[in-house]
């Protein structure tokens, strides 16, 4: 083979090899699948930090809104709750409590929860899935999202009417109070009427500053009702004539008082109250009823 003939085979071999160098250096090297992680084991009983459900409406530390179940709030039946695992979709579950007690949970079953709070059902959730095995760490959050079994119903004139849940025993003016208080066209009074059905007529200046006996507490069952402010008419001879609003122990007297007064014509001894459309005699400390319309004559000269 002549030279000139061995050097172009020989450059030729020469690329062929620069070339599938590069190549070869770029083919991408498999990838080994690394082992799917086992579940991990329940741990050995040592130690470990106190599982805390999450922070919920229930568990914090002002008084709950109309609607939201105090931290302290004992789960019943049919009451409705939510129990999710921080970072685990396939736990979260809502649930209605049986009639025995308990609700279905995913890996656990029949869990009984009446007479738990939503903070000691999340430890006792918590505890029972490290004890199966199921999440090593688990953080609960446990949540009261329907409640029937333990509530006041409070009706009529306050800011916030509707069901306010208990977890103790509550004095009169405290559920008054969570339901944000009378309005402005509320009476001064608030019936209270027990869950057998027997009721009891409240004046609400004592319910604030009497003692326990003039506020009673209530029970899961009981209602509470604040009717609207009822009124008077006063016309004739008084400086301010017009419709006033009947408050506790409203007599003849007083209401002359809110009347304004006598006119410098008015007379005393001429007064007239209509209740009912009948015409009545009442004296200066005899009570003043809702509706009853007083008249003032003039003095006779």
């Amino acid at each position: 083979m002549h030279d000139k003939h061995r050097f172009v085979i020989l450059s030729a071999l020469t690329g062929i090899a620069v070339l599938a160098a590069p190549a070869a250096a770029q083919i991408p090297t498999r990838s080994v699948p690394t082992p799917a992680r086992a579940r991990p084991a329940t741990p050995p009983a040592a130690p470990q930090q106190q599982t805390t459900a999450v922070p919920t409406t229930a568990a914090t530390a002002t008084p709950p809104a109309a609607g939201a179940a105090p931290a302290g709030y004992k789960i019943g039946v049919d009451d409705v709750i939510e129990a999710d695992v921080l970072g685990q979709s396939d736990f979260k579950t809502r649930a209605r409590v049986q009639a025995d007690g308990t609700v279905t949970l995913p890996y656990l079953g029949a869990v009984q929860v009446r007479g738990e709070t939503a903070v000691t059902l999340a430890e006792k959730l918590a505890g029972l899935l490290r004890a199966g095995g199921y999440y090593a760490k688990p953080i609960v959050s446990v949540e009261v999202v329907s409640f029937v079994s333990n509530y006041v119903t409070v009706l009529g004139q306050v800011t916030t009417a509707g069901l306010q849940p208990v977890d103790r025993g509550y004095h009169v003016s405290e559920i008054i109070a969570r339901a944000g208080g009378l309005r402005a066209d509320a009476a001064d009074f608030v019936v209270l009427t027990r869950a057998d059905g027997t009721s009891a007529k409240l004046n609400y200046k004592q319910l604030a500053q009497g003692g326990p006996e003039q506020d009673p507490v209530v029970t899961p069952g009981d209602k509470l009702f604040v009717p609207e402010v009822e009124h008077f008419y006063i016309y004739g001879q008084v400086n301010a004539p017009g419709v006033y609003a009947i408050r506790t122990d409203m007599t003849l007297r007083r209401a002359l008082a809110q009347g304004g007064g006598l006119t410098p014509a008015g007379s005393s001894k001429r007064v007239k109250v209509s209740r009912d459309g009948q015409e009545i005699k009442l004296k200066m400390d005899d009570p003043i009823k809702p509706g009853d319309t007083i008249v003032i004559g003039e003095r006779l000269f």
